[in-house]
């Protein structure tokens, strides 16, 4: 068997085609192709990934071995929680469907592919105060992988952001920040750090990148590897254009692939995976509103292969909480040109000593609820930018955004992407927010950072905000104080991650008409779904997770499993 990259072999077409190369699509293919599928896998840009690649490439996927960690969890307790946290905003008979597929996903993935996952011993559910949230066994992570397994097809992978690597390209996971920041002070630290700068400096000499594959790049790696062992070709730099269809359901596709326009049979069916609409050129204007520069996504998902399945009578989802997940985020222009958008996930906002504010200068959020809902309170507020602001020793020890903890600020002063001051009235003024709210603001945090209790917005509340602050600092490891000069800011925008809205499916990720009839021979997955969540982000991977698990069913569904 063999990955046939970029060329077709054969005119006697595919048993399926899958459009788009996420983890969702990859999952869809490798589910397809295991059970004896022909596959045909499109993808638009010249890098496999789409966003799963930068994500940090955790999937929530319940019930699987890996629970193990927080054992005693059930399906009854999963949908409790998800119950809770989704009501009436998706079908309950989706999210049915999510829990039982999840955990013979993973068995099966697990079980005779190269994709492997692991769980943290302390993972919360981001909506941990809920009934029926669990502190870890759901989100699970993939394994580290050696990029040099392979071989020419490492190319493939859409290479990480800039700024999540050290050096230029070197890969690092929460671990390896972990040990990083004490490498001076732990033998063992300094032992981890000096192997991995090892590993990474031959790389460079004998690579283009570096090989040691983590979080998403790993997860993406891990899926073209398997494919590899399968009968599949994969085009990338190809665009769909048409889906053919007889009356009774999709027959083939017309898609344009390095300057020749081809058409092909399949006979078993199109799964659309290729990343939502986020970039669409006009939905994303009516459904989102924001500027299409805060969006941290990769590029590819123009919404092109939705527009087509609407046009055979899909539709899309209603009643989600929002049509799009969120997460503050920051940006620069790159020395070469290029934007750098900067997720504030959970490196900085809900660490002690520091505050975000709107232009009054005062809070208007929680700092350490999910980035979901941290967005989502920008928007409702109007603080559009919001500014997060930290003092001298804040910088130093958590850093802010794309400034690195204890590293150099020379350059992102230059650029005004980060602001400074002796005085926060004067950094108020350089903002042009209220300076009198401002320092009103920090006033207040100072005296619950004496208290440890934030009585406006409960910050560090909860598990999941306390795991995201700092467990060395204080009564509460989300608040501490501000007073040590000089001050400094970024600003913030409401940026989009990935899209809630989708395609009306059923339970084996089958398209719906209005009437909810499956459209014969298509179905959906991952961003292309409308998501089973609701617009809601009650857990980490609850993106790649459900995308995971729907891939699953499609492809048994398309093969007469189900």
């Amino acid at each position: 068997m063999v990955l046939r990259v970029d060329r077709i072999e054969g005119g006697s077409g595919f048993d399926v085609a899958v459009i788009g190369t996420g983890a969702a699509g990859l999952a869809a293919a490798l589910f397809a192709a295991k059970r004896g599928a022909r596959v045909l896998v499109l993808e638009r840009t010249e890098h496999v990934g789409g966003s799963s690649a930068w994500s940090a490439g955790t999937a929530w996927l319940p019930l699987t071995r890996h629970a193990a960690v927080g054992a005693g969890d059930d399906a009854a307790t999963v949908l409790e929680f998800l119950d809770t946290a989704v009501g009436n905003r998706s079908p309950r008979a989706m999210r049915e469907a999510f829990v039982a597929a999840a955990p013979q996903a993973v068995a099966e993935l697990e079980g005779d592919t190269q994709v492997r996952f692991r769980a943290r011993a302390f993972h919360p559910d981001y909506m941990s105060d809920l009934p029926g949230a669990t502190p870890c066994g759901r989100a699970i992570e993939p394994q580290p992988f050696d990029g040099r397994l392979l071989g020419d097809n490492l190319r493939l992978v859409r290479p990480p952001i800039p700024e999540f690597t050290l050096f230029g390209g070197m890969m690092v996971d929460r671990d390896d920040i972990g040990h990083l920041l004490k490498a001076t002070k732990s033998f063992a630290s300094f032992r981890r750090a000096l192997g991995l700068l090892a590993r990474y400096g031959h790389d460079r000499l004998t690579h283009s990148r570096g090989t040691r594959l983590v979080m998403g790049n790993a997860l993406i790696a891990r899926f073209l590897a398997s494919l590899a062992d399968h009968d599949v070709t994969l085009l990338t730099g190809a665009e769909i254009g048409r889906l053919d269809h007889d009356g009774a359901r999709v027959t083939g596709l017309g898609f344009s692939h390095r300057g020749r326009e081809i058409s092909t049979t399949v006979r078993r069916g199109v799964v659309l995976a290729s990343g939502g609409f986020n970039r669409h050129a006009t939905r994303r204007g009516e459904r989102l509103g924001t500027d299409p520069a805060w969006c941290p996504g990769a590029p590819g998902h123009t919404g092109a292969a939705l527009d087509l399945a609407l046009g055979l009578g899909a539709r899309f989802g209603a009643g989600a909480l929002s049509d799009a997940f969120w997460a503050p985020v920051s940006t620069r222009r790159r020395a070469d040109g290029s934007s750098a958008v900067f997720p504030h996930f959970l490196l900085d906002r809900g660490k002690p000593g520091m505050v975000t504010v709107d232009r009054s200068g005062r809070r208007f959020v929680n700092e350490s609820t999910s980035y979901h809902l941290f967005a989502l309170a920008m928007c409702d507020a109007g603080a559009v930018p919001a500014f997060l602001v930290t003092d001298a020793v804040g910088l130093k020890r958590y850093g802010l955004g794309m400034v690195r903890p204890g590293g150099g600020t020379a350059r992102f002063l230059a650029d005004g992407y980060l602001t400074t001051a002796a005085t926060l009235d004067e950094l108020a003024a350089k903002l042009d927010i209220d300076g009198d709210g401002l320092m009103r603001t920090v006033a207040d945090m100072n005296a619950y950072a004496i208290t440890g209790i934030d009585p406006d917005f409960g910050r560090g509340s909860t598990v999941y905000q306390r795991a995201n602050g700092d467990a060395t600092h204080g009564q509460n490891p989300c608040l501490g104080p501000i007073g040590a000069a000089p001050f400094y800011a970024v600003r913030l925008w409401p940026g989009d991650i990935g899209a809630a809205t989708g395609l009306v499916t059923d339970g084996h990720a089958r398209v719906l008409d209005p009437d909810d009839r499956p459209i014969g021979g298509l179905h959906a997955v991952g961003n292309d779904m409308q998501s089973i969540m609701g617009g809601t982000y009650p857990a980490p991977g609850i993106t790649l997770g459900p995308g995971i698990a729907f891939a699953w069913a499609a492809a048994r569904h398309l093969m007469g499993e189900a």
